[in-house]
């Protein structure tokens, strides 16, 4: 009888087995579906911020990312926001840039020499030509940063002119104007004059 009864508990086993497997074979293969449906999910593109923007919104919106993307030197971040026929006017005693390419070019010269880069945009002007497809944007700015290993600060003004390409506005030009800092002037005062001297 003993053995008849392990033969029993060896078959009870033995219908436990396949179901354990089952249930080890769903918990395995659960996971990588999840991972899967997750991956799928993680690669949906997250949804574009302008999209309920009014035009003029979406260049100022423009302008604060490109801006964002000039202080930090990120490169393909600003392209984003440029024609690849782009014509750039520097506020430097250069001729004008032609072009992404040539652009580039100038601007890592100039950002290779600049660390602790800050610029500040104010008074910005925004207007929509009547044909809906051309704009412009003109703002001060203010800039602060360490250029060649010494502090440096200037102002200047900068205006951009924009095209709408399907629902994005890009630049196409910038033309861009330091403000000469002047010394203060002194005025020259007259040098006192002697007790009881006339005047001439």
């Amino acid at each position: 009888m003993k053995c008849k009864h392990v033969e029993q508990n060896t078959s009870a086993g033995g219908k436990f087995i396949p179901i354990l497997l089952l249930l080890m074979f769903v918990l395995a293969t659960a996971g990588p579906a999840a991972a899967q449906k997750k991956k799928k999910k993680d690669d949906t593109p997250p949804p574009n911020p302008t999209a309920s923007m009014s035009d003029e919104q979406k260049i100022d919106y423009t302008i604060g990312q490109m801006l964002a993307a000039w202080q930090v030197g990120d490169t393909a971040g600003m392209h984003k926001y440029f024609t690849e026929d782009v014509s750039v006017v520097a506020g430097t005693w250069t001729p004008p840039a032609m072009g992404w390419t040539n652009y580039l070019a100038a601007y890592q010269v100039q950002r290779a020499r600049m660390q602790q880069v800050r610029m500040e945009r104010s008074n910005t002007l925004i207007r929509i030509a009547p044909s809906g497809n051309v704009a412009w944007a003109c703002y001060q700015w203010e800039f602060s940063g360490m250029v060649d290993g010494a502090a440096s600060a200037a102002d200047g003004q900068t205006t951009l002119i924009f095209e709408k390409r399907g629902d994005d506005w890009l630049i196409i030009h910038n033309h861009t104007s330091l403000v000469q800092a002047s010394a203060p002037t002194t005025i020259a005062k007259p040098a006192p004059q002697a007790a009881g001297a006339t005047q001439p």
